[in-house]
């Protein structure tokens, strides 16, 4: 995606954010998903998407 534009576009237009994600979009959710605030959290889906499947 970053090494085409079109695609990048393409991508852009079917999130709410307006953008495709990068790594820094997703890595906090993981990090977050590790550390023990959420030791409870099991077996759920997470969407971290930009707003893509709104």
């Amino acid at each position: 995606v970053r090494d085409n534009p079109q695609v990048a576009q393409a991508v852009a237009n079917m999130t709410a954010l307006g953008r495709p994600g990068v790594p820094e979009d997703i890595g906090p959710m993981i990090a977050s998903l590790l550390s023990d605030d959420h030791r409870w959290v099991n077996a759920q889906r997470i969407e971290v998407s930009g707003g893509m499947r709104i």
